[in-house]
């Protein structure tokens, strides 16, 4: 009987989230041969694509056309999947259809864990959108009653919320530091794909540079990148070290 690898999914509300955010977690278990899947709900066009409105007459099409390349293009580097809803940003607003969706996804993909947003964030209301997505759809998914389907196994998976980009704004804890040197190239590489948003290149370098000096301060072992993330449920344990 073969074995179905372990899985990973990524619910995100603009191509860049998931690359400055978890491109190191994505890049890490692809590696280790899970299958890692993106749901990315926009393409960012409106509010996530600063570079990208420079241009001249530039429209709407081009941008959201631009974007989806970018997020193609860096989804694979890191090894992943992505599936576009195309709802929009600046709102972002998502319905019964995207809700089901999700569903689906879950169901289909039986991830082994789900990275989203931070449940709060004053600068960006799409973000805590997403997260409440992502969480509900998690919940209605173990559900015996929606969609009964006897013969699929679906079991609820954590949660782990990826660092926002003020954190200290979102009451973000982070209380997972991944060490992501050996995938930092990779991530790196994703980075460079965003034209679109590449003011914003360094200050992630500096955030990861960061979170690799705590992790490695918590944990005794040397580390040079790292990526924070915030467990929204409690892990059970039989030992404690």
């Amino acid at each position: 009987m073969t074995s179905v690898p372990k899985s990973g999914l990524v619910v995100t509300a603009h191509p860049g989230d998931f690359v400055w955010r978890a491109g190191g977690a994505i890049a890490l278990h692809a590696a280790k041969g899970y299958r890692l899947k993106i749901v990315c709900l926009s393409y960012g066009e409106r509010g996530e694509s600063q570079w990208a409105w420079k241009s001249a007459g530039v429209r709407l099409e081009d941008v959201k056309a631009q974007r989806r390349a970018e997020a193609e293009e860096a989804a694979a580097i890191l090894g992943a999947e992505i599936e576009f809803f195309d709802v929009g940003d600046y709102p972002l607003r998502v319905g019964e259809a995207e809700l089901d969706r999700l569903v689906d996804v879950y169901r289909e993909l039986n991830p082994a864990f789900v990275l989203t947003h931070a449940l709060e964030d004053p600068y960006n209301f799409d973000h805590p959108v997403a997260a409440h997505l992502a969480q509900e759809a998690r919940v209605i998914a173990q559900a015996a009653g929606h969609k009964p389907d006897h013969e699929r196994r679906y079991s609820a998976p954590p949660v782990f919320l990826f660092e926002p980009h003020q954190p200290e704004q979102c009451n973000f804890k982070p209380q997972v530091i991944l060490n992501i040197d050996s995938v930092w190239a990779t991530k790196q590489r994703a980075f460079r794909v965003l034209a679109a948003q590449r003011h914003l290149w360094d200050y992630y370098e500096r955030v990861a540079l960061n979170r690799g000096v705590q992790g490695g301060r918590n944990s005794g072992t040397a580390m040079t990148y790292g990526e924070a993330y915030q467990r929204l449920f409690p892990m059970a344990a039989e030992v404690l070290s």
